[in-house]
């Protein structure tokens, strides 16, 4: 049941910092469906490809002392982007995708704490 509520609670994320950036052109989600898939993608890809990712940069962790987790956030972000199609679900650049994982990072906490439980 907690995959199900994080699903929903990264879909309404991706759908309000969507509305919150669409002036600046930032990120861009095309519909409320493509938000939902987008959730389930990069649930998946946190799921399978982000351990490799996480071994492989395991120095650079170290190094960091951990801010480079959000340097990964936004690649899985990147790659739920390319997995989807950049007609329906994109970010400008690297920066804002790091930007936009930051900010969903933050969310999470601060909702996961409150209606997660």
């Amino acid at each position: 049941m907690n995959f199900l509520k994080e699903i929903l609670l990264n879909t309404i994320l991706f759908v309000a910092l969507a509305g919150l950036f669409a002036q600046t052109g930032a990120f861009y989600v095309s519909s409320l469906g493509v938000a939902i898939l987008a959730s389930l993608v990069l649930a998946l890809l946190n799921l399978l490809v982000k351990p490799i990712l996480f071994i492989l940069s395991f120095p650079i962790h170290l190094l960091t002392l951990g801010l480079f987790s959000f340097v990964l956030n936004g690649v899985m972000l990147m790659l739920t982007s390319y997995v989807l199609g950049e007609d329906y679900f994109r970010f400008s650049s690297l920066w804002s995708a790091i930007l936009i994982a930051l900010l969903m990072s933050v969310c999470n906490a601060i909702l996961s704490s409150h209606f997660l439980d």
